[in-house]
């Protein structure tokens, strides 16, 4: 995978910036922590595909007793007939430097867990391309992702999750007993491969759970899911 961009807009727009002006100095301090968090980020990645079942609006996975009981993933896998199971993450040495500047630094560590999250979701968005070229010569496409704790697809899941992609294994990923990822700031995500004529289908902002509340929505942005 390419070297990060990591775009300082999203930086912003994940600290809460909405075009108002920008101070000089926290405006170096998040050019600092961009050029931190490429150092600190040693970004892995697993995924699997899956035959899709559907039966009573419940999805099962070939190969796994693994039941998916949540209307919006069954809406989400609605056109699809495989889907993909993946799990990325930036590693622990991220996480390790958010919680020594949370001691030291409370503006350095939020700033530079907005670059993190932002970090997070351009290795997730290039992982979906490169998954997509390689499924692009069936006119195939992928749907957006959809990750366990969105909408009504319950956290309880992680377990499953993390072994059905033997995530432990090979990205060193574990699950807390209360379903948090470790590292903190890494992703589990479930992708439809849909024909490429759906294309125009696919889930958008109005079928999320937050979409009245959202403050993104309501300046003409998207959160990025």
């Amino acid at each position: 995978m390419e070297k990060l961009f990591i775009d300082k807009n999203e930086v912003l727009r994940y600290l809460g910036y909405r075009k108002q002006a920008l101070d000089k100095n926290i405006e170096k301090l998040i050019d600092e922590c961009i050029n931190e968090i490429k150092i600190l980020i040693k970004a892995k990645h697993v995924y699997k595909f899956f035959k899709v079942n559907k039966n009573n609006r419940k999805i099962t996975l070939d190969n796994c007793s693994t039941v998916l009981e949540s209307k919006d993933i069954y809406m989400h896998l609605d056109k699809a007939d495989t889907c993909i199971l993946m799990a990325v993450t930036l590693g622990g040495a991220v996480d390790t430097r958010i919680k020594y500047y949370e001691k030291l630094d409370m503006t350095k560590a939020v700033i530079l867990d907005a670059c993190a999250n932002t970090a997070i979701e351009e290795v997730c968005d290039k992982l979906c391309v490169e998954i997509e070229e390689s499924v692009e010569e069936k006119d195939k496409i992928l749907t957006s992702r959809y990750s366990p704790g969105y909408g009504d697809l319950s956290l309880d899941m992680q377990p499953d999750f993390i072994s059905l992609i033997d995530a432990h294994r090979t990205i060193g990923l574990t699950i807390s007993s209360h379903n948090i990822l470790t590292p903190r700031k890494s992703v589990t995500a479930i992708v439809g491969v849909v024909d490429k004529k759906y294309k125009t289908e696919n889930k958008k902002c109005l079928g999320c759970n937050n979409y009245l509340s959202c403050n993104f929505r309501r300046d003409g942005e998207r959160c990025g899911t």
